[in-house]
């Protein structure tokens, strides 16, 4: 605490002497507008120089009383200088806009500001957010683009779940504004889930690592989403409409830009996608939440602008999900040997969370070098899970002779019934504080780092049980009830330093910690990261990552099949070596980007798990080691002028050695003769090949009529028999394929006269969107059942067959 202390006051001490000095704020921007983050601005002949933030903005402390020349340069721009000579005490703004540099005009686009901030860390991309909004999707889920991305696969168009270089969806972070956001515990089936958390509406910004990730962001094992939402400059605002629900937001700011706002609120509907799945019934669902986010400059001095700031991020979620299924058919095996089940349904499912979270951001500049932030943020949960539920089903053969009787069933194979019952009740809540500090000691480093403490508590009570009748006996399936509390707090730090070498060279190192008073483990993990623009061709360059990654178990790791918590759990450990190149190219005289990585992830002390939809059943024991290995590659640029869009590839390998798994032996006459260990096998998110493209189009000469093209594609998941260790992923799944495309036309509006007050309508945007367009019928998990002689079917359950979907954007 003392050096703390000693520290802190080395940095405001000084702030106190410059009072009697005086200060140059402003800005430093391109011809045509562009904030140039790290430019430099500083007194000629000196070593006094600051570096502008993220908005182009600088403050330097100058002397008083003397001619001195102020120089504002950065690399591919010509500097620019001006004159000035100061009062004591006295404030100027001097803005710079900086003009490129001719002799470096194939060089500009390399190392300007949008380039060197996603070239020079590895694995990370930055995404348009307008791409998100316009991506034709089921529900207009955010997350939808990120699956077009290399490395990252979703293969469930009702889900906003997506896995990374083999991780599943719980070991991704995500952050708006620098706030850690939570998913519910309790959804087992993605037509149950709510609207994601993030508001394509809101959004400013969007990065995405898919690995490799700087040690400024958490403790997790695959990816960060980190997400900036708009300060707005002025009144706009959007409605949305479609048959699957609609959304409102509205954003402005005071007179004085002192204080802006952003306002968001949607329902998702999705009573009429759902009508597309195998069980007929009756589904009532209702999605609906409301967002604000509200950013004031506090500081008081004009000419000190945002050297103290407030941003509050609240948000309220309530999402009710009600099924009456009546009746099923599902006709699956061969051409040749068909094979129908029917089932009848009487009950009802019910699902309902309520989540609120709050966030408070209070940042204030100490110097002109140091930032502090404080951030304080909350979360409160209450999930019910509701289900009485009792299906008699038959399975018999399908006719394939043509006749009176072609397709209807032939000849009964069995019978049975299912009764599930369940009373699930959940209670999360989370209050976290966090410092975050930013030092630039020098032109060329870059220092950061942070102390985060969060209380977790949690009381979930578990009452479900289900039993089967097949073959004329009962058995009962399975039977829960408990009780569990837990009230735990959770400690991080952390500090990375950024140094740049040359104007070509970047080094990035730093360490996480962590401390867990539940398990009392304690972590410390290292991270470097390295890049450099080649000097002989300064379109090219390279980057490469190496760090461990611990992801402490978090509620749902902790529990195992029978609802209990296992008190001895670790953190999941992964090693991250990553490789990559970034090269800048022109192709029919527009730019392109192509980015390749290639990757291997070694972890250990891993927590095995099962998939069923949507739900992670983890076994909670660190019995297993893993690896991923693979190959990522994205070209991204205007294929059609004025209209970005991108192809990706990912190739992967992923399995995992669970200790003391075994497997059975044959002899030559298919009779088991013993054991022997499993070793290696594939884990659930083992997809060989994955395929995303994203592409825009529009006619030629009119621009406000496009063609948005969203395609999916992934190499078949292993899946096996539930309860069956020896056949855990031995078998292999079939391919996910989907295409939606959307055609919109934009329409641009003028002024309009409303009740005396004017208000100017900007556009209309209207569309049409065919989702599913080739009816695939993609598979999402199976149900096993048993005819009269014994053996097991695997049933599968498909999603949702083609849609059409009309779309609004209506934008003032």
């Amino acid at each position: 605490m003392l050096r703390f202390l000693t520290v802190w006051l080395l940095l405001v001490v000084p702030l106190a002497v410059s009072a009697q000095q005086a200060t140059i704020t402003g800005s430093v921007v391109s011809t045509t507008n562009q904030p140039l983050e790290f430019a430099t601005v500083g007194i000629k002949g000196t070593e006094t120089a600051v570096q502008t933030d993220e908005t182009g903005k600088y403050i330097l402390p100058v002397p008083s009383e003397q001619d001195i020349v102020i120089v504002a340069s950065f690399l591919g721009y010509l500097p620019q200088e001006t004159k000035l000579r100061l009062k004591p005490d006295e404030r100027r703004t001097v803005n710079f806009k900086l003009s490129p540099d001719q002799r470096l005009l194939n060089t500009v686009d390399v190392i300007a500001k949008r380039d060197m901030n996603s070239r020079d860390q590895a694995g990370m991309t930055k995404l348009d957010p307008q791409n998100a909004r316009m991506l034709p999707s089921a529900f207009g889920d955010f997350s939808k683009v990120l699956v077009t991305l290399p490395g990252v696969t979703s293969n469930n168009e009702l889900s906003s779940t997506y896995s990374v270089r083999g991780g599943n969806y719980e070991e991704n972070l995500i952050y708006v504004n620098g706030i850690e956001i939570y998913r519910p515990f309790l959804i087992s089936n993605a037509q149950q889930e709510g609207l994601s958390f993030v508001n394509p509406d809101l959004v400013g910004g969007i990065e995405f690592s898919s690995g490799g990730w700087q040690p400024r962001f958490g403790d997790k094992l695959s990816s960060v989403l980190n997400i900036e939402y708009k300060k707005p400059q002025e009144f706009a605002g959007s409605v949305t409409g479609s048959l699957t629900g609609g959304s409102l937001h509205l954003e402005s700011a005071s007179k004085n830009k002192k204080v802006s706002y952003l306002f968001g609120a949607r329902h998702k509907n999705g009573q009429y996608v759902l009508g597309g799945l195998q069980v007929d019934g009756q589904y009532l669902p209702s999605f609906t939440d409301a967002q604000a986010y509200v950013h004031a400059d506090l500081s008081k001095d004009t000419l000190d602008p945002e050297r103290t700031t407030l941003g509050i991020l609240a948000s309220y979620a309530q999402n009710d999900y009600t099924t009456i299924p009546e009746t099923r058919v599902t006709t699956f095996g061969t051409r040749q040997a068909p094979v129908r089940l029917l089932v009848g349904y009487d009950g009802r499912e019910q699902m309902d969370y309520r989540t609120y979270q709050v966030g408070v951001n209070l940042a204030h500049k100490f110097t002109p070098r140091f930032l502090s932030e404080f951030i304080l943020s909350g979360v409160h949960s209450r999930e019910r899970e509701f289900r009485d539920l009792e299906a008699g089903y038959r399975l018999c053969d399908v006719n394939t002779a043509n006749g009176d009787n072609f397709g209807e069933c032939l000849q009964q194979r069995g019978v049975g019934s299912q009764f599930d019952h369940a009373r699930n009740t959940l209670l999360a809540q989370i209050l976290t504080f966090e410092v975050r500090n930013r030092w630039v000691p020098g032109r060329r480093s870059n220092v950061i780092a942070g102390v985060k403490v969060g209380n977790e508590r949690i009381e979930d009570k578990i009452a479900e049980y289900g039993f089967r009748d097949s073959a004329d006996y009962v058995t009962p399936a399975y039977y829960l009830n408990t009780g569990l509390n837990l009230n735990t707090l959770r400690y991080n730090a952390y500090v990375q330093h950024t140094y740049q070498l040359d104007s070509l060279k970047s080094l990035t190192y730093g360490f996480r910690v962590s401390y867990w008073d539940f398990n009392r483990e304690f972590t410390f993990t290292p991270r470097i990261q390295y890049s450099f623009i080649t000097r002989h061709n300064p379109d090219l360059s390279f980057k490469a990552a190496l760090g461990l990654y611990y992801q402490p178990p978090f509620y749902r790791e902790l529990r195992n099949y029978e609802g209990v918590l296992n008190p001895d759990i670790k953190a999941q450990r992964s090693l991250h070596a990553i490789f990559g190149s970034d090269y800048l190219f022109k192709m029919w005289e527009r730019d392109f980007k192509l980015t390749s990585e290639v990757y291997y992830k070694y972890l250990t002390n891993v927590i095995p798990y099962d998939i069923d939809n949507v739900r992670l059943r983890y076994f909670a024991t660190n019995n297993a080691k893993a690896y991923a290995a693979g190959f990522d590659v994205r070209v991204n640029g205007e294929f059609i002028k004025g209209a970005e869009s991108w192809f990706s590839l990912g190739l992967l390998t992923t399995k995992e050695n669970i200790e003391g798994d075994s497997t059975f032996v044959y002899d030559a006459e298919g009779n088991i003769t013993g054991r022997t260990p499993q070793g290696y096998i594939r884990r659930p998110s083992d997809q060989l090949l994955n395929v995303g493209i994203f592409f825009q189009d529009h006619l030629p000469n009119n621009p406000t009529v496009r063609m948005y093209l969203n395609l999916a594609y992934g190499s078949g998941l292993p899946f096996s028999p539930p309860r069956i260790p020896e056949y855990r992923n031995s078998f292999p799944g079939r391919s996910f394929k989907r295409i939606d495309i959307g055609f919109s036309k934009l329409i641009v509006l003028g002024d309009e006269l409303v009740e005396r007050k004017k208000v100017s309508l900007e556009s209309l945007w209207l569309g049409l969107e065919v989702l599913n367009l080739i009816d695939a019928r993609n598979r999402i998990s199976y149900t096993y059942v048993n005819d009269v002689n014994g053996v097991t079917y695997a049933v599968p359950n498909y999603l949702t067959g083609r849609r059409i979907n009309l779309r609004f954007i209506a934008k003032f």
